[in-house]
């Protein structure tokens, strides 16, 4: 009996040992078996990785950088506009009613530059009209609030008010958050170049005037205001591509007062300024719309270069009742730089007309500026608002400004809706 449990026992030991075996053999497939598998899957990962090596790189070329610059002619104000702008309650002159009308076209301004035709020599100084400019230093915050970055402001009125008139403006000018260019209080402020980033093109921003009315330059004082010069331009324009202008624009304050068409001087110094790589000129001074054109000039080794050029955009506002002096325009100029070669063109030049109205010497708000096109929309869809009158004045308006200015630009015909 002690032998057949002794032999049970070895026997079920026996078999307890085939089955340690056993499982032990299946456990090392099994686990050699999901060792291959991860040594298979390694070598596919790394069969694929060796494979996107060998793949050419994709090539991402930069999108274009695309930029609007809207312009403005001269803020001439004379006695009448200052004194419609006078609120006696609160003693400001105020000058945004004005410009209640037309606030929406600065909106989408990349930037906004207009020409300052006036001295800002504060009020120790009596407020003045023609011919000797000093205006309410308030239109420097109404201008900021406007919509305009920069002011230009180197023009016949510079030194109206001398020297000293001339430093309080660009003061007033700096105290309302307005960049400016064309008069300095310095020799080193002189040879600073205004530099914007307009949406990744570097832009320079010069400004030029044929003189000062006759009002000599303060001797010792040269920089205080940038004259036309064509050896000084040149340097500033190279001073300007030195220091990395990838798009340069001038403000030029020359013509002839009252002509609707440059003079050969305007049309000889913007080939000057083109085939030294200036892209946009715009012109003032002669308080008059004067036309807009793509100039193309050639250079001496028979290559072209082009640059936009408008020869005068007019008073902005003023009291001057003579022939086309109350028309004028919100310029929208579009630039483009290439985002594979870095090349900088002018995609197009478009123009909103303007009319500066004279409501009457009794009238709350004397001066406003409208918007001629909207009212011929608004008048004809019915809207009362606008008279006959008024819509028959808009039409005859719309017509005579874009005679002188001529067709607005396109340069490329994908931007035109």
């Amino acid at each position: 009996m002690k032998n057949k449990r002794e032999k049970e026992r070895k026997f079920n030991f026996s078999k307890l040992f085939v089955i340690i075996i056993l499982l032990a053999l299946i456990a090392g497939g099994v686990y050699y078996s999901a060792v291959k598998i991860g040594n298979l899957k390694k070598i596919a990962e790394n069969n694929n990785v060796i494979e996107d090596t060998q793949k050419e790189p994709k090539i991402v070329i930069p999108e274009d950088s695309v930029a609007t610059i809207v312009a403005i002619g001269d803020t001439l104000c004379h006695s009448q506009n200052f004194k419609d702008a006078y609120d006696s309650e609160t003693g400001i002159y105020d000058f945004s009613p004005m410009f209640k009308y037309i606030t929406k076209y600065f909106d989408d301004a990349t930037v906004a530059v207009g020409n300052l035709e006036a001295t800002f020599a504060g009020p120790s100084h009596k407020y003045s009209g023609y011919p000797t400019f000093n205006t309410p230093e308030h239109l420097a915050i109404d201008l900021k609030e406007l919509g305009l970055d920069i002011m230009t402001t180197a023009n016949n009125h510079s030194l109206d008010i001398g020297y000293s008139g001339l430093v309080s403006t660009l003061d007033y000018l700096d105290d309302a958050g307005l960049q400016h260019t064309g008069r300095a209080r310095s020799y080193e402020e002189q040879e600073k170049i205004l530099f914007k980033d307009l949406n990744g093109i570097k832009t320079a921003f010069l400004a030029f005037t044929y003189g000062t009315n006759g009002i000599p330059v303060p001797k010792g004082k040269e920089y205080c205001v940038n004259l036309i010069d064509k050896d000084f331009m040149k340097r500033k324009i190279d001073q300007a591509k030195s220091e990395g202008a990838e798009l340069i624009c001038v403000s030029m304050h020359w013509g002839d007062e009252y002509k609707t068409t440059p003079n050969s001087t305007q049309k000889d110094l913007a080939e000057f300024l083109i085939k030294n790589d200036v892209q946009v000129i715009l012109g003032c001074h002669p308080h008059v719309l004067e036309p807009i054109e793509m100039k193309t000039v050639t250079i001496e080794d028979g290559s072209t270069k082009s640059g936009f050029v408008i020869y005068s955009m007019g008073n902005f506002f003023s009291a001057q009742t003579f022939p086309n002096t109350r028309n004028t325009l919100i310029l929208n100029v579009q630039v483009r730089k290439d985002g594979e070669t870095g090349q900088i063109s002018v995609d197009q030049a478009t123009y909103t007309p303007i009319y500066v109205y004279d409501n009457g010497l009794n009238a709350k708000d004397r001066y406003e500026l409208l918007d001629i096109e909207s009212i011929i929309a608004e008048y004809e869809a019915g809207d009362s608002k606008w008279s006959k009158s008024m819509y028959n004045l808009a039409k005859t308006e719309l017509d005579r400004t874009v005679k002188i200015l001529g067709p607005e630009i396109f340069n490329r015909n994908e931007n035109v809706d």
